[in-house]
C-alpha cells in the first residue's frame, strides 16, 4: 500500500465528493486508518468487531466497503451477513417533563435551543447550522437548507418560539446560535444543554437531543395530526420511518385500556 496519509486524503476527498456527511468522513476515516495500521485482510479485521455493537460492525463493514470500491478501485468480495438493528422504540417524554427542562433552565439562549428542539422536532445538525435568515415572522415558517441528504424542507415557526424571541429581544443576525465568544455552536454543546436540563429537571430517562425530536412527533401524533404531515416536517423519506411513533404514541393505548 501507499503511505497511509495518501489513502486517508484520497478517502476525505472520495466522501467529501458524494456529499456524506462530516460525521460519515470522520468515522470512515477513523476505521479504515485502524484498518490499515492492523494490516490484517478484510474478514479478519471485521472480526474483530464481532463482539461490538451491531452499528459499529455494519460501520466498519461499510467504510472497508466504500474504501476498497472508490479509493483503491478494487472490488470487495467479502459477504459477510450484517446483524440489522434492533427495533427498539423512541424515547418519549411527557409534556411536563419537556416544560420542567425548559423552566430549569435559566441560561437564555440554552432554554431557546431546547424550544427549538421540541418546537420544530429538527436535528442537531440543523439547528447548529441555523440562521435568522431561515426564519420568516412574518409567514411563520422556518426555511431549512442544512437537513440530511441535502433536501430542504419548510417546518412551522412555533408561536411559542416566535415570542420568546420578541419578549428577550435576541439579535436576529447570521447563526441563530452563538457562543459569547461569537463561535457557532458544536453538536457536542447541543448535547451537554440538553443532558443537563434532563439532570436538572430530575429526568430519569436517557434524554439526548434526539429525545425532543421523538417527542415532537409523538405529540403531534397524539393530538390527532395526519402522520404523512409529521413525516414532511421531520424530513423523513420513508412514511415506515415516521411509523415507529404509532407504537410509543398513547393515544390509541389508552381507548384500549377504557375498554375494560
Amino acid at each position: 500500500m501507499e503511505d497511509k496519509p495518501i489513502y486517508l486524503n484520497k478517502l476525505s476527498e472520495e466522501l467529501r465528493l458524494r456529499k456524506h456527511s462530516r460525521q460519515t468522513e470522520k468515522s470512515y476515516t477513523s476505521i479504515v486508518k485502524k484498518f490499515i495500521e492492523s494490516q490484517l485482510q478484510p474478514r479478519e479485521f471485521l472480526l474483530k468487531y464481532a463482539d461490538k455493537s451491531r452499528s459499529a460492525i455494519r460501520s466498519a463493514y461499510f467504510a472497508l466497503k466504500f474504501f476498497y470500491e472508490n479509493v483503491l478501485r478494487q472490488k470487495f468480495d467479502e459477504n459477510i451477513p450484517l446483524a440489522k438493528n434492533k427495533g427498539k422504540l423512541p424515547v418519549v417524554l411527557s409534556k411536563e417533563e419537556i416544560f420542567n427542562m425548559l423552566e430549569a433552565t435559566l441560561n437564555l439562549k440554552h432554554r431557546l435551543v431546547l424550544m427549538f428542539l421540541y418546537y420544530t422536532g429538527i436535528r442537531v445538525n440543523e439547528i447548529v447550522n441555523l440562521k435568522w435568515e431561515d426564519i420568516d415572522f412574518q409567514r411563520g415558517i422556518i426555511h431549512l437548507k442544512t437537513a440530511k441528504g441535502e433536501k430542504e424542507r419548510i417546518v412551522f415557526f412555533h408561536e411559542k418560539l416566535k415570542g420568546f424571541i420578541e419578549y428577550f429581544n435576541l439579535k436576529k443576525l447570521g447563526f441563530v446560535f452563538l457562543s459569547n465568544f461569537g463561535k457557532k455552536y458544536d453538536g457536542r454543546t447541543v448535547q451537554l444543554i440538553v443532558r443537563n436540563a434532563s439532570r436538572k429537571a430530575m429526568i430519569n430517562k436517557k434524554v439526548t437531543p434526539h429525545t425532543l425530536r421523538h417527542s415532537f412527533a409523538t405529540h403531534l401524533l397524539e393530538a390527532g395530526a395526519d402522520i404523512r404531515h409529521i413525516q414532511s416536517l421531520l424530513g423523513h423519506k420513508n412514511l415506515q420511518t415516521t411509523q415507529v411513533y404509532t407504537h410509543v404514541s398513547k393515544r390509541d393505548i389508552t381507548k384500549l385500556a377504557n375498554l375494560l
